[in-house]
């Protein structure tokens, strides 16, 4: 199409902006992707999906639809959908597609990205916070905009509530209900034994929400079905694949358990190599050795892998298990609540689930936590061990939680026992830092206002407040060395040499000062850097370049 013929099709296709459409110039995309929050495609993504859904066209002047392109920088439509699913906590991946269209007399690219409308309950959010169109500007959203949202009616199609005609008493395995009642016993400590006991099989699963008026659902096959009974499952399947892999990825070892999972979890959580491990850290009031890892740290992201598996999709769920190093747990479906920090900071738990009936028999049977704190207390004994915290992989559509079995950062281990009141908000945070992650601005505000980081956004570094009370000299070392100089050593630095030798070339100067710039910097960053004093120094003309060597000016 030419570029009168595309914007005589967009006028037809979005013939006005409202809160469902907007028309964007973003000419360029390379900062205006993920950008300045509530001025950035990803707001308007998440503004326009937390209404009815919507289109925004990108490359095209604001009230007039004038086409002036975009140049998409180095995004392609795939690489794009993908980073706004991302970005964009609760953005539905169905329906989320990108148009491209360049016209043909004047090579000009324009974007219409159609959004899918919000799943019910769950509002999407785009740098942590939620967006509305008002007028023609977006605004953080309102309370009541985002209450309609949480209370409206749910029309959830329950795949684990449903009944399977077919299915008696007789596909269920005695054992698996023996232990189901043992564990729902304990809900009440010991207090209805008796009249537990008296239950009839039927009685007894009606209560624990394990059936439904006496009739077998997929729940009940999936916690307590023999495993000969999992052809009631299909074309869905229920199975955990558990890999033993060596330090370069290689397989060693490889099972697949089927149902009852009320049995297979307590099968898996024995194979698991819990083996030893011995402290290294000093102040830690930790014996010099104990199992890498506690009960509830094996059962817990298992257990929950089962619960929010999405079924309808036919995988299995793994269970990857390093030696003596880590675990990894994989189920498939896209991580329901707005983000993992989000759900171990907040003080309530997630109310909405991908299996409610599940969910509901699996706390019954004391397999997910009560209160639905499960991941938040994940975190907690990590803390306490003063290992890594969990690290969830939440891109795409699938879950992966990876729990180590040690200290893998010796500093990072040290500030977590010299530091005892930092908070578990301010624990993720910092191990981000530590770790060299991206936070945003609002949290590296955050940190900066308590202390905690120097440096400027988003070369960040633990400060001395946070690395003082450790006494660790690597850590101290390290702050040094991340706090650096200013420009004026270095460039005194650079004088100092070329007076002493007469020339330098490039190669020489970035040996005087790349081991003195600070660690946080990448290598393209320290180039940079010492880029800008040479021309720094050149503008005061106090060196010059003659193609090959920096010189003195004449």
């Amino acid at each position: 199409m030419t570029e009168r013929e595309l914007q005589i099709y967009l006028q037809e296709r979005f013939p006005c902006e409202n809160e469902c459409c907007d028309w964007k110039e973003m000419k360029s995309l390379k900062n205006c992707f993920n950008g300045k929050e509530g001025d950035d495609v990803i707001s308007y993504v998440a503004a326009i999906s937390s209404m009815n859904g919507g289109h925004l066209v990108i490359g095209v002047k604001d009230h007039s639809l004038d086409i002036v392109g975009t140049d998409t920088y180095n995004y392609d439509r795939q690489a794009a959908t993908m980073r706004l699913v991302r970005e964009c906590s609760n953005l539905p991946a169905e329906g989320l597609k990108i148009e491209e269209y360049v016209t043909s007399d004047t090579d000009k690219k324009v974007w219409v990205i159609n959004i899918p409308k919000h799943m019910p309950r769950l509002p999407v959010y785009a740098h942590k916070k939620l967006w509305q169109r008002i007028e023609d500007s977006l605004v953080e959203m309102t309370l009541s905009r985002r209450e309609k949202i949480l209370t409206e009616p749910l029309a959830i199609d329950d795949w684990s509530a449903q009944i399977i005609p077919d299915a008696t008493m007789d596909d269920l395995d005695p054992r698996a209900i023996a232990v189901a009642r043992e564990k729902f016993k304990e809900l009440f400590n010991g207090s209805r034994d008796t009249e537990i006991d008296s239950w009839t099989d039927e009685v007894f699963l009606n209560k624990a929400k394990l059936t439904k008026k006496s009739a077998i659902t997929r729940t009940t096959i999936i916690l307590l079905g023999k495993s000969e009974s999992d052809h009631f499952l299909n074309p869905s399947i229920c199975k955990i694949r558990w890999f033993l892999r060596d330090d370069v990825d290689n397989n060693k070892d490889f099972r697949v358990f089927t149902i009852p999972m009320i049995l297979a979890i307590e099968e898996i959580g024995s194979l698991i190599r819990n083996t030893t491990y011995t402290y290294t850290i000093s102040g830690s009031m930790f014996p010099e050795s104990m199992s890498r890892y506690d009960a509830f740290t094996l059962r817990e992201p298992l257990n929950n892998a089962i619960a929010h598996q999405d079924y309808s999709k036919g995988c299995h769920i793994d269970v990857i298990e390093y030696e003596d190093d880590r675990l990894s747990f994989k189920n498939a479906g896209q991580f329901i609540p707005e983000s993992v920090e989000a759900v171990v900071t907040n003080d309530f738990p997630e109310s909405h689930y991908r299996n409610p009936a599940l969910v509901e028999a699996m706390r019954n049977v004391k397999m997910v936590e009560t209160e639905g704190g499960g991941i938040k207390k994940l975190f907690m004994q990590q803390r306490r061990r003063f290992f890594p915290m969990p690290e969830y992989d939440i891109k795409g559509d699938h879950v992966i939680c990876t729990i180590e079995g040690r200290v893998l950062d010796e500093n990072f281990a040290n500030i977590l026992v010299s530091n005892s009141s930092l908070s578990l908000a301010d624990i993720l945070l910092l191990d981000y830092v530590q770790k060299g992650s991206m936070i945003s601005r609002d949290e590296a505000n955050y940190l900066r206002k308590k202390g905690f980081v120097e440096g400027r956004y988003p070369n960040l570094f633990l400060s001395s407040k946070v690395v003082s009370p450790t006494h660790h000299v690597g850590l101290k070392t390290s702050y040094i060395k991340n706090k650096s100089f200013d420009d004026d050593y270095f460039k005194k630095l650079i004088v100092e040499y070329i007076k002493e030798f007469g020339k330098a070339e490039r190669r020489d100067i970035n040996d005087l000062i790349n081991n003195k710039l600070p660690e946080y910097l990448t290598d393209r960053q320290r180039y940079d850097k010492i880029t800008t004093l040479l021309s720094a120094l050149k503008r005061k003309q106090i060196l010059i370049y003659d193609g090959k060597y920096w010189l003195f000016v004449k």
